[in-house]
């Protein structure tokens, strides 16, 4: 799991009722939708009998039920490319899961990080992913690892300095001039977050939470 994951968001992923799907419309499975937690990219769809939705929900380990081979399969048991359960829900009619997890490595067999090609994802996930990955496995030669080893005040400077330079494109540049600007500050952003042990995914929950409506 990457650092940025601090957990299921909303219920938690050992709290769904498997009883109360509906097993009986498809003879004992139902679709399985995989959606990466970090990006929101759909990654692939599977299909789950009751014994693969409990070990997926029991174990953490995204787990399926192979059609063709009659018999249950952990994804990456035999790729390394496994996905780690973040959030499992059932959708309306409860005949469908929504399965957000983590990928380790690309998802699809073909080597591509999803089954569908065209899938959009968010790519500012993807960011903050790439972020984490370098703060828990230093690259040499890597910008963002040297940024994280200069140490917070650095990083602090840095997110200042870029500030400073957004808020005056804004005023006296062109608008590429200013897209550029603000696009070294939200990277940065995202590595100070990350080297006070924070993450995008933070930032979010908060927006969010400040976006309920008040009683």
């Amino acid at each position: 799991m990457l650092p940025e994951q601090k957990g299921p968001a909303g219920p938690g992923p050992n709290t769904i009722d498997l009883d109360a799907l509906d097993w009986a419309k498809m003879d004992g499975l139902v679709p399985a939708i995989v959606q990466d937690a970090a990006t929101g990219r759909v990654l692939m769809l599977g299909y789950m009998n009751r014994e693969a939705a409990r070990a997926t929900r029991d174990s953490g380990r995204v787990t399926f039920y192979s059609r063709s081979r009659q018999k249950q399969w952990v994804k990456g048991e035999s790729s390394g490319n496994t996905l780690t359960l973040v959030h499992m829900e059932a959708d309306c009619d409860a005949d469908t899961l929504l399965v957000q997890a983590i990928p380790a490595g690309p998802t699809c067999h073909t080597g591509r990080t999803s089954c569908f090609a065209d899938a959009p994802g968010n790519f500012l996930g993807e960011l903050d992913a790439l972020v984490a990955d370098r703060a828990a496995t230093p690259v040499a030669g890597s910008y963002t690892t040297s940024l994280l080893e200069s140490g917070i005040r650095r990083i602090a400077q840095k997110v200042g300095e870029e500030g400073v330079e957004t808020a005056l494109a804004a005023v006296v540049q062109e608008d590429d001039d200013l897209l550029g600007e603000a696009s070294d500050l939200i990277y940065h952003v995202l590595v100070l977050l990350r080297a006070r042990g924070l993450s995008l995914a933070d930032v979010v929950d908060l927006l969010e939470l400040r976006h309920q409506p008040t009683a």
